[in-house]
């Protein structure tokens, strides 16, 4: 295992150092404030609380790239929100639920299965079972604890406690939409159901943020799901798109997409002294799924960590983690990790699109820009 191991780190070492969106000295933010799922957690979430069929991402070989040992993240390495924090000269965010680091530069409150839409739902139609709990709205619950532990009071918003914790700070919103849609496959809610629960809740989590005082905030859209093993297992070889993946998954994302774009607009114009930002994660991720050999991967469709199933290496009763599952000696030339969850290499394509590409809107710098001219 440990040769295989060093094996992994050098194959794809000099590919993880290239790539690595340039940093900002000095920092334009002393901290960052994370929120989402999976895609975003940071170690929120253990073996006993994680998704149904990939609560073993506290066991190898999770995080055998960079970290060389689990570390609770749904990856072999880095997160988007990881090269995020790298790529403006920060720490990587320790997870609320175990901060007892220090958490001067933010706290990552994302957490593996997280829903949109309250847990309550799920439970009144009988879809709770391995659901993790917690959804954006506890997220947001877990945030103003920890304004309040800094001294941060509903009572005094304006206050220096509230403005230490608020200003100069990015907050990163990760994908939160997709475990809603996954939780009811087999059931008889429709994806219109979903998306219209969903997108109030979500929209309703961003308001809050803003009125907290929010002015920073990028919020990522739904990847193409239907690219993902998990989708190409469960769905018919009749139904694909364009690019190979499944189409009404990729088209169910698409639509929820363009009612969020609707929805922030419309929370720029209700926040003008605010700037959010819309990661594309769709678009970025359709991108490089219809020609994964100019980023350098050569494994679009497979799990790099899987039981060996044909044709995606990937079978939901034993994933990664598992005692029968092995991985692949070089991730960085594979899309995905585990069948849902990517490698750290096409994490870093997706960082740098939306931080230094065209697949955020406005882009990025266009943040970076306002945050300098107002200090």
């Amino acid at each position: 295992m440990a040769f295989i191991a060093m094996f992994i780190v050098l194959s794809c070492f000099f590919s993880a150092s290239a790539a690595l969106p340039n940093a900002l000295n000095p920092p334009p933010f002393n901290k960052i404030y994370a929120f989402g799922d999976s895609f975003t957690d940071t170690g929120n979430t253990h073996t006993a609380a994680g998704p149904s069929g990939f609560g073993h991402v506290s066991n190898p070989p999770y995080g055998i790239t960079y970290f060389h040992r689990p570390t609770n993240r749904y990856s072999d390495g880095r997160l988007v929100i990881d090269f995020v924090a790298q790529s403006l000269s920060l720490p990587l965010l320790p997870p609320y639920l175990h901060t007892k680091k220090n958490a001067t530069h933010g706290v990552n409150f994302a957490v593996g299965g997280a829903t949109a839409i309250l847990h309550s739902f799920f439970v009144k139609n009988n879809l709770s079972l391995d659901i993790t709990p917690q959804s954006i709205q506890t997220q947001l619950r877990w945030f103003n604890k920890f304004l309040e532990s800094k001294g941060c009071k509903k009572s005094n918003p304006s206050g220096p406690e509230c403005n230490a914790a608020l200003d100069d700070a990015l907050f990163w919103v990760g994908e939160i939409g997709v475990n809603d849609y996954a939780y009811t496959i087999g059931s008889s809610i429709s994806g219109d159901t979903i998306r219209k629960l969903a997108m109030p809740s979500f929209t309703k989590f961003l308001q809050a943020l803003l009125e907290k005082g929010a002015k920073y905030v990028v919020v990522q859209s739904l990847p193409t799901t239907g690219c993902l093993p998990l989708a190409m297992y469960l769905s018919p070889q009749d139904d694909r798109d364009d690019i190979g993946c499944v189409k009404t998954v990729n088209n169910q994302s698409f639509t929820h997409n363009v009612v969020l774009q609707a929805n922030l607009q419309k929370l720029r114009k209700q926040f003008p002294q605010a700037v959010i930002v819309y990661a594309d994660y769709w678009n970025a991720f359709h991108t490089v799924m219809k020609s994964p050999k100019k980023y350098g991967f050569k494994e679009p469709f497979k799990a790099c960590c899987g039981s060996g199933e044909p044709p995606y290496n990937f079978d939901p009763f034993a994933t990664c983690g598992t005692p029968s599952a092995t991985a692949c000696r070089n991730p960085c030339q594979y899309v995905n990790w585990d069948g849902v969850h990517l490698t750290e290499a096409m994490y870093k394509v997706m960082s740098d699109m939306f931080l230094n590409g065209t697949f955020s809107h406005p882009p990025f710098n266009y943040l970076l820009s306002k945050k300098h001219r107002q200090g």
